[in-house]
């Protein structure tokens, strides 16, 4: 029996990426003057970000668990938002029992590029269990306006806008 299956070009893409990474991290372990434990688990990360978007405003979502507010830095400048944080090594007295680290630490910057719909005066950012949300208000200018529409004939329309009888 043949087995037909779909071609993704972009998943092997993905696949090599991946194995770049791998390979890059085992390089940075073995040349880390730290060490290789060090060099693993002190990688710069970017956290996922979600986007939503309305009339009135665009909202992003990041989520930074086990970052304080403190260390979390968000500014515009033009027309680029850019938030950047770090979360830091918890370093403790019995650091010899770990079999595994798989939490990502250090310093990580994302930015994106800001629609000119949007108001750089009205930004605000509010951060809650481990998720940064950021909300972006649209300018007065960007928002959709409803156009009444008037039933009749143009002529109609016409005399009342003149204030004539029709």
């Amino acid at each position: 029996m043949t087995l037909l299956t779909r071609w993704e070009p972009f998943r092997e893409f993905s696949t090599m990426q991946d194995r770049m990474n791998r390979m890059n991290r085992l390089f940075r372990e073995s040349y880390s003057p730290e060490g290789p434990e060090e060099a693993l688990t002190t990688t710069n990360f970017a956290p996922p970000v979600d986007i939503y978007e309305d009339e009135h405003n665009i909202a992003l979502k990041l989520e930074v668990p086990g970052i304080d507010e403190k260390d979390i830095d968000v500014r515009i400048e033009g027309n680029t938002l850019t938030v950047h944080g770090e979360r830091k090594i918890e370093k403790e007295e019995k650091e010899e029992n770990f079999r595994r680290i798989e939490r990502q630490y250090g310093a990580f910057t994302r930015s994106f590029t800001l629609p000119s719909s949007v108001d750089p005066g009205e930004v605000s950012a509010h951060y809650d269990k481990g998720v940064l949300k950021i909300n972006l208000a649209k300018k007065a200018e960007a928002k959709p306006k409803q156009i009444k529409v008037n039933v009749g004939s143009e002529k109609t329309l016409e005399a009342k806008a003149h204030g004539k009888a029709a």
